[in-house]
C-alpha cells in the first residue's frame, strides 16, 4: 500500500481580521495546505483575545503567537524615528514599519515547523504585499509565496464577499457590510481606509476614531508633556525613566484625549494609484515632534539639511517594504552618528489636535544666546558680514551687470 503523501505546511501572517479570517480555511479547502497561522502582538489592543482558539476552530494545524513588542520599538520604531522618516509630509509609517518584523518571524516559524510556503493576506493593490513578499525573498527566497488575492482561484473579489464568504463558513469576524472599514492597528498608530473613505469628498466621520477623541470633544485645556532624550532615543516622560512601548502607550492615551495626531490623507501608493486613509498616531506625533525640536538645537546646518535628504529617502524605503536592503542599514548608520549629542528635554503643548513646542533644552545646545542676541557683542564682529557678503553674492552681481548690459543692448538696437 502506498503511503499518502503529507500535505506541505504554509505559515499565514494571521491578525484574525477580515482577510486573514477567510483565507486560512480556503488556503486549505483550495489547495490542501496544513495551515500554521501565526500573530505578532505589536500592541493591538485586545484584537488578539482568543486568536488561537479562532484560529484552530477554522482549520489551522497550530496557531504560534509572539509577543513583539519591545522588538517592535527598540529595533523598528526607534531607528525610524531617530531618522525623522515621514511619508508624504503626514503619513508617520505605522503599518509599513511593522510588516518587515512580521514577516521575518513568519519566516522563522516556517523554518522550526519544516513549512514550504508563507502567505499573507494583503490585497493585489496595496503596499502590504510588497512588504511581506520583499521580506520573504531578502529572508528566505527558498519558500514558496502564496498570496490568495492574487490567485486566479481566489474568487472574493471584494470584502463584501469577504464577509459573505465567513458568514457561509461559520467563521466568526466584527466587520459587515455596514462596518466594513479596512483597519490595521499596532502600538504606533491605526489606520483607516475603504467604506466611505474611498471618496476624498467625504468627511471622517466621529465615529470611526478608536484612539482619539474628536477635536469638539477634547478639554478646553491645554496638557503639557516632556520627553527626555538621549542620543535620539526617548527615555524619559515628565521627568521619570520609562521603557519604550510604555511610553508610546501611555502618549497614545494622553495625545488620544486631546486629538492630537490624527491625519487624513490622499497618498501615493508603490503600486501606482492614489488611496485615501486616516491615520490616528497621537503618541508617534508628540514624539516625532519633540524629536524634530531637540534636533535643530543640537545638529549644525550642514548635517541638518542633509539629514532631511536621507529622511525622505529612508520613508520611502520603509514604505516600499525595503527594510532588510543594505542602503537602510548603511543609511542607519550615519543616522546614529548623527543622534550623538541629541540629548535633551523638550516640552510640548498638546491642544485642540496640536502638539506644539513648548521648550528645549539640551547640554549639547548648538544655541548661543549671546550669538543670537540682538546685542552686538564681541563674540560677533558685524564688519566680518561685509566681506562674506560682497563673496558670497559676487556671482549674483556679475550676472546682474551681464544681464544689465544685455538689455541695454537690445534697447540700442530698437
Amino acid at each position: 500500500m502506498i503511503a499518502k503523501k503529507k500535505a506541505d505546511k504554509v505559515v499565514l501572517a494571521y491578525s484574525g481580521g477580515l482577510d486573514t479570517s477567510v483565507i486560512l480555511p480556503w488556503l486549505k479547502e483550495t489547495y490542501g495546505y496544513q495551515v500554521i497561522a501565526f500573530a505578532a502582538e505589536l500592541g493591538q489592543g485586545d484584537e488578539l483575545q482568543g486568536i488561537k482558539k479562532k484560529a484552530m476552530a477554522t482549520g489551522a494545524v497550530k496557531c504560534v503567537v509572539k509577543d513583539l513588542r519591545q522588538e517592535f520599538v527598540e529595533d523598528y520604531i526607534w531607528p525610524m524615528l531617530k531618522s525623522g522618516a515621514v511619508y508624504e509630509n503626514g503619513y508617520l509609517l505605522g503599518t509599513s514599519i511593522a510588516r518587515p518584523l512580521i514577516a521575518k518571524y513568519q519566516v522563522d516559524v516556517a523554518k522550526q515547523f519544516g513549512a514550504t510556503a508563507v502567505s499573507h493576506g494583503a490585497t493585489g493593490k496595496g503596499n502590504d504585499q510588497v512588504r511581506f513578499e520583499l521580506t520573504y525573498m531578502a529572508l528566505a527566497p527558498e519558500l514558496k509565496i502564496i498570496a490568495p488575492w492574487k490567485d486566479p482561484n481566489f474568487k472574493l473579489t471584494s470584502r463584501e464577499a469577504a464577509v459573505d464568504y465567513a458568514k457561509k463558513h461559520h467563521i466568526p469576524i466584527e466587520q459587515s457590510k455596514k462596518k466594513i472599514y479596512s483597519r490595521d492597528r499596532n502600538l504606533w498608530h491605526i489606520s483607516h481606509e475603504g467604506a466611505d473613505l474611498e471618496n476624498p469628498a467625504n468627511e471622517p466621520k466621529d465615529e470611526m476614531l478608536v484612539l482619539s477623541r474628536p477635536i469638539s470633544k477634547t478639554p478646553n485645556k491645554a496638557e503639557y508633556v516632556e520627553i527626555g532624550f538621549e542620543q535620539g532615543t526617548p527615555v524619559k516622560l515628565n521627568g521619570k525613566k520609562i521603557d519604550g512601548v510604555k511610553l508610546i502607550e501611555t502618549l497614545n492615551a494622553i495625545g488620544g484625549v486631546h486629538g492630537v495626531g490624527v491625519a487624513d490623507l490622499v497618498e501615493n501608493r508603490l503600486v501606482g494609484m492614489k488611496s485615501r486613509g486616516v491615520y490616528e498616531t497621537p503618541g508617534g506625533t508628540i514624539l516625532t515632534t519633540a524629536h524634530k525640536a531637540l534636533e535643530m538645537l543640537c545638529l549644525d546646518r550642514e548635517t541638518s539639511h542633509y539629514k532631511q535628504q536621507v529622511a525622505l529617502k529612508y520613508a520611502e524605503l520603509v514604505y516600499y517594504g525595503q527594510w532588510f536592503c543594505t542602503l537602510r542599514e548603511s543609511l542607519d548608520v550615519f543616522i546614529n552618528a548623527t543622534q550623538k549629542n541629541v540629548s535633551g528635554s523638550v516640552r510640548l503643548k498638546l491642544f485642540k489636535g496640536r502638539a506644539t513646542l513648548a521648550g528645549v533644552t539640551s547640554p549639547k545646545s548648538l544655541y548661543n544666546p549671546h550669538l543670537a542676541s540682538f546685542t552686538m557683542g564681541a563674540e560677533y564682529n558685524s564688519t566680518d558680514a561685509t566681506g562674506f557678503i560682497r563673496l558670497f553674492g559676487l556671482p549674483m552681481k556679475v550676472a546682474g551687470i551681464v544681464n544689465r548690459q544685455t538689455t541695454s543692448m537690445k534697447r540700442g538696437k530698437k
